[in-house]
């Protein structure tokens, strides 16, 4: 059975993922700013250097899956020229759905760094842990809720200016 998620509570696993989350939240919130749920996504390679990222698009495109997840997955694969990411690090502001899990599989992320969890539709060790279930080729490691707060308040402001 694979490893529990990594959750902090000490310090920051790696200095470094402060920093890839901050910019992937500047990305969720220029999503935002344009219509698009405020959910950012960047991928960094094993020297630290980000080869893709992405911000939600499904409006704009009118593709359903055009999740920031996928959106930095695609790039990053054209910068590297290969769909295997093996050595990549995916650091997204919101926990990954089942959709977007699968494609962490399929392009062997090595580890997944998660904003906030999702209660609703996390695949990556809330509701579900799609990316290390044992019957899977890959396993992704996860660490997360590294700014639960932070986060989540984009999400929680955008929804609450869409309903009022």
């Amino acid at each position: 059975m694979p490893p529990a998620p990594l959750l902090p509570s000490g310090p920051v696993p790696d200095p470094r993922y402060a920093g890839w989350l901050a910019h992937a939240l500047d990305l969720a919130r220029a999503a935002g700013a344009a219509g698009e749920v405020p959910v950012g996504a960047v991928v960094v390679d094993a020297s630290g250097a980000i080869v893709g990222e992405g911000a939600n698009a499904r409006e704009r495109l009118a593709d359903p899956t055009a999740h920031a997840e996928l959106v930095a997955l695609r790039e990053a694969a054209r910068h590297i020229g290969s769909w295997r990411l093996a050595d990549c690090t995916l650091v997204v502001t919101l926990e990954p759905c089942a959709m977007c899990a699968g494609a962490l599989v399929a392009a062997r992320i090595r580890t997944l760094v998660v904003g906030a969890w999702d209660p609703k539709a996390g695949a990556c060790g809330s509701v579900w842990d799609l990316v290390r279930d044992s019957r899977a080729n890959h396993w992704v490691e996860v660490v997360g809720a590294l700014d639960e707060q932070g986060c989540g308040q984009v999400l929680r402001d955008f929804f609450r200016d869409r309903r009022s």
